[in-house]
């Protein structure tokens, strides 16, 4: 469940276009912030019903971003079996109207977890020029537009960089976002580091060797 409170009534928020915020150094630098809730906690502006996940919602303008996971059934680990078993399922990346929840757009794609804790995506996306950056666990890196949620491009971590494994967690770095280029920490020889070009997703550079990215 994801709930919008009001901590300042008739007042506009700045934007939170990605993780810990605008400079991400999570301080809040609106003005007129207050210094504690009133009694009984802040009114609820609105609730809605979304599926499991660890990231936090990015708020660009009007819009709120959020990835979560539907889940299937969960397959047991047979007697021995070191690795994770796949658990089938799905990633949603989720677009609401900010000031009241309605559900604007989404995207849905299929994404099976092999990886501990498998409730749900990690990473908090990164809002910029229209454009929202978004990480899945399994390592799923894709560009949509902001307006209606159609992909641009997308960059799949295991795949494209001849990785066996992602990390025991899944990946839960989210994405820095630096002028032309949008830094990921991807793992693997030579590609621990990797800048991609947020406007195509072509490797600018890539850098750093490990077998395993916390």
């Amino acid at each position: 469940m994801l709930a919008v409170v009001s901590t300042l009534s008739g007042a506009l928020g700045d934007d939170w276009p990605q993780w810990m915020g605008p400079k991400r150094d999570g301080v809040w630098r609106e003005k007129g912030v207050i210094e504690k809730f009133p009694a009984g906690g802040p009114p609820v502006r609105w609730r809605t019903k979304v599926n499991r996940g660890y990231c936090g919602p990015a708020v660009a303008g009007d819009q709120l971003f959020l990835l979560d996971r539907q889940q299937g059934a969960r397959p047991e680990r047979k007697p021995g079996e070191r690795a994770n078993p796949a658990v089938p399922g799905n990633e949603r990346v989720l677009c609401l109207d900010a000031s009241t929840g309605s559900n604007i757009w989404e995207h849905t794609y299929d994404c099976p977890y092999r990886i501990g804790y498998p409730s749900g995506p990690r990473a908090t996306p990164v809002v910029a020029g229209g454009r929202v950056f978004t990480l899945g666990a399994m390592g799923d890196l894709l560009c949509l537009d902001a307006k209606d949620g159609s992909v641009i491009w997308e960059r799949h971590f295991l795949k494209d960089f001849a990785l066996a494994d992602p990390p025991v967690w899944g990946y839960a770095a989210a994405p820095l976002l630096e002028g032309e280029r949008l830094i990921c920490l991807v793992g693997g020889t030579n590609s621990t580091v990797v800048a991609f070009h947020k406007d195509t997703g072509k490797v600018i550079w890539q850098a750093l060797s490990a077998d395993e990215i916390g």
